[in-house]
């Protein structure tokens, strides 16, 4: 385990926003909006944010601000963040998803790491894990794509093995939530309970009643509207990294799109939920390491373990849901529903939020994680096979 620290050189940076400047943007059809896909006009916008306000050397100190290590496991290089908190210190592996990174807990790092800096109490803190996925960001790029469950494992040696915790909490969504669902399904031994705020195991069981047939109807709709990007990226996800190739503005379009469609805006825009400079300093980590076409490559790793396994399994550890009802890609689902598929012990309807909710909604996030972990870690691991 080493320490790492970013550093982008100047040159580096420059070539980027040269890139930036110089793309010519296509025509849009009058009024489309959002509505066929990336908004022409804000992504001007952000593009002259990113050439004339943006201040990257900053963003490399903010990504700075928390130790980073890198870890060789099985030949992979993971970069992970690892913040040792006050007070009961309890391990806590947060797993990020797509388009996201590691930058997305970067807002709540300190609320759950250091709760009395916000009048909060030492017991609720945590020592907080923060990884880079497999192709992700600054972690090693493997030469095959790899999967979620594959993940799931590299996970559980980064905590017991490299990093010396016999137990520990899990939180995760998007991809984070699958790779957290098979950490409770593989490595129940060390994982003590696990929190999620997308459920990905869903059963193929028929409906039940005419609640459960609207609901399966409404995420099927919500599929198809928002989930074309998916499959492209599972079966020719190489195309679109040739498209976009030496592309900032392009990957950054595919990107922003995905935190328009599927966050809670509730008629706001979308860098007013997130901040202009978040949003940017995200995309730069996908352009700076050179990972957007990677990222892409763990769609397949889905298809390479069988995404028929999400159906098929049900996850006996313990299962707290925050189900925020802003999330349009997957829509909550009914709690009986979710029962077939997870032990839920514990399930929060939010008022709002959506997709991304540590950066949508850091104070929901966080107040339900430390409640979930006062219970969640005085539990005994139960033996795998149970």
């Amino acid at each position: 385990m080493q320490s790492f620290s970013v550093a982008w050189a100047e040159e580096d940076v420059a070539r980027v926003l040269d890139r930036v400047a110089s793309v010519r943007l296509p025509m849009s059809p009058e009024g489309a909006g959002w509505s066929l896909g990336c908004d022409v006009d804000f992504l001007e916008r952000m593009r002259r944010h990113w050439l004339d306000r943006y201040d990257w050397r900053a963003a490399v100190e903010r990504l700075n601000a928390w130790p980073q290590f890198i870890a060789e496991i099985e030949g992979l290089p993971i970069h992970f963040t690892k913040v040792e908190g006050e007070g009961a210190r309890r391990p806590l592996l947060l797993t990020h998803g797509w388009p996201g990174s590691h930058y997305e807990f970067y807002g709540i790092v300190e609320a759950l790491a250091f709760p009395s800096r916000s009048g909060g109490s030492p017991d609720d803190a945590f020592d907080l894990i923060i990884p880079s996925l497999p192709g992700y960001g600054f972690s090693g790029k493997p030469t095959q794509p790899i999967g979620q469950r594959e993940t799931a494992r590299l996970w559980n040696m980064l905590m017991t093995e490299v990093l010396g915790y016999p137990h520990y909490l899990a939180q995760g969504g998007d991809w984070g939530s699958i790779v957290t669902s098979w950490l409770g399904v593989d490595h129940r031994a060390s994982v003590r309970a696990i929190h999620l705020n997308m459920l990905p195991f869903r059963s193929t069981e028929p409906p039940r009643d005419e609640a459960e047939a609207a609901w399966m109807q409404q995420a099927a709709m919500n599929q198809g509207m928002y989930g074309a990007y998916a499959g492209l990226q599972m079966t020719k996800p190489q195309s679109l990294a040739m498209a976009t190739a030496d592309d900032p503005l392009g990957q950054a379009a595919w990107i922003v799109e995905r935190f328009h469609d599927w966050a809670d805006l509730a008629g706001r825009e979308v860098d007013d939920v997130f901040g202009m400079d978040h949003l940017l300093t995200n995309i730069m980590i996908y352009v700076m390491t050179g990972s957007f076409a990677s990222s892409l490559w763990y769609y397949n790793g889905l298809i390479r373990e069988g995404i028929g396994g999400l159906s098929s399994q049900r996850c006996k550890t313990p299962t707290a849901y925050a189900a925020f009802p802003g999330d349009a890609l997957l829509p909550p689902p009914l709690r009986a529903r979710a029962e077939l598929s997870y032990a839920i012990d514990r399930w929060t309807p939010m008022p709002r939020g959506g997709h991304f909710a540590a950066m949508e909604e850091p104070a929901l996030f966080v107040d339900d994680v430390r409640d979930w972990a006062r219970d969640a870690w005085g539990r005994s691991c139960p033996p795998s096979g149970s």
